[in-house]
This record gives structure tokens, sequence and C-alpha cells, in this order.
């Protein structure tokens, strides 16, 4: 095989398969199947040409047959009259009448006969061109219920996809929500326990401080009881007189004694 062969071969190949990928089937078949009527219909023009042609002929045979029976009654009337020579006349363009009146029947056989087989031919083609428009018919709502059915599964299937990403989304969603409420439970929990509060004091409430303030006044008060306990300074004690001169100096301090 050739170079220009095969790249020739791959041309039809190619051209064929673009042509299958735009072909619509039930266009094919409309377009099949207005042909076949076309083709019956000039079937049909025959046949009726050839009738009318028949007709014709026939109209033909009658006026000669008239014309012959009229020259027959003339050769009759002149041998009556002694006209044997008047006689022989009509007859002989009679004789001339029926020759054509022969040949126009012949013609007339033919056409008939011609008439039969279109007729004939006519009903044939007639009767596959509605077995084929029923057959088309059935092709073309095959064609459209498959159609129909592989744009469904094809939408199917985009849906599905569609639905996948959707549900990987969702999935998501939930998972942050679920995150989002387990970490406020957490925060929850924690400001409960006071875990979270303010090591400054700033986030206690005004019961609290005060509270705290109380505790903090008696433990003021309780030193302070305490100091003077070790000063000799109980309840309603008076404090030891220091005395003047030497002693004050030489002797030490006995504060300690009445502890």
């Amino acid at each position: 095989m050739s170079v220009f062969q095969r790249l020739s071969m791959i041309f039809k190949s190619k051209a064929n398969k673009a042509l299958d990928s735009v072909e619509d089937p039930r266009e094919t078949l409309d377009y099949s199947y207005q042909k076949q009527l076309e083709l019956l219909q000039k079937v049909r023009r025959g046949v009726a040409d050839v009738a009318t042609s028949r007709k014709r002929v026939e109209l033909q045979i009658q006026q000669l047959e008239q014309q012959s029976g009229k020259l027959e009654n003339q050769s009759r009337a002149a041998l009556q009259q002694g006209r044997e020579d008047l006689a022989r006349e009509a007859l002989t363009r009679r004789s001339g009448l029926q020759s054509q009146i022969d040949g126009l029947k012949q013609q007339h056989e033919q056409l008939q006969g011609e008439e039969q087989k279109l007729t004939l031919a006519a009903q044939r083609l007639q009767a596959k061109v509605d077995s084929f428009r029923t057959r088309k018919e059935t092709i073309k709502a095959t064609y459209t219920a498959a159609q129909a059915q592989t744009q469904i599964s094809e939408a199917f299937s985009g849906i599905s996809e569609e639905m996948g990403d959707v549900g990987m989304a969702v999935q998501r969603a939930e998972d942050k929500t679920a995150e989002m409420q387990a970490r406020a439970g957490a925060v929850d929990e924690l400001l409960e326990s006071g875990a979270l509060d303010d090591v400054s004091g700033s986030s206690k409430d005004d019961i609290q401080a005060e509270l705290d303030r109380m505790a903090s006044s008696s433990g003021v008060e309780l030193e302070l009881e305490k100091m003077k306990q070790e000063l000799g300074q109980g309840s309603g004690g008076a404090a030891p007189q220091l005395e003047s001169g030497s002693d004050s100096q030489s002797q030490p301090n006995r504060q300690g004694e009445g502890a």
C-alpha cells in the first residue's frame, strides 16, 4: 500500500468518524423515508401517465370505429343506389381505418400491460414505504428513549460527583462544628473551676472582694493583739515606767518579765 493510499484511508476513516459524531440517525431515517416517498410519487405519476395514454388510445379507437361504421353504412347505401364505385371507395377507406384500429388496439394492449406492471410496482413500493415508516418510527422512538436514558445517566453521574464534593464539605463543616462545640464546653468548664480567673483579682466580684478585705482586717487585728501581749499591754494593762539615772542604763530592759 502506497503512502497516498494510506493517507486517503486515514482521511476517510477520520471523516467517517467525524460524520458519525454529528449524524442524527432520526434525521437520516426521515431523509430516507422522504426519498422513498418521492420515488413512490414518481411511480404513481408513471402509472397515471400510462393510464392517460391508454385512455387516449381508447378514445381514438372509438372514433375510428365510428368512422368505420359510417363508411360501412355509406357503402351499403351506395350499393342500394347502384353506385358500386362509391361502395368500393367507402370499403377501401374503411379498410384503411381498420388497419389503424388494429394498430391502436395493439398499442392499447401494451399500455394496459405497462399500466398493470406499474400499478403492481406502486402497490409493492407502497407496502415497503409503509413498512419502512413503521420501522422508522420504532427506531426513532427507541433512539430517543436511549438518548434520554443516556442523558439521565450522565446527569446522575454528574450529580454523584457533585454530591461527593458536597458530602465532603458537609463532613468538614460538621467536624468544625464539633470542634467549636468541644472548645466552648472546655472553656465553660475552666471558667466554672476558676482556672481562667484573673490573678490580679480584677475579675472577682464585689462579694469576694469584701470577704477578702474582712479576712485581711481580721488578720491585722490578731497580729496586733499578739504584739500587745508580747509587750505586756494586754487588755487594760499599763506599760512599765523606766527608771531615771544610771540604773536605767546599767539594768537590762525588763519588759520580758511581764510577758
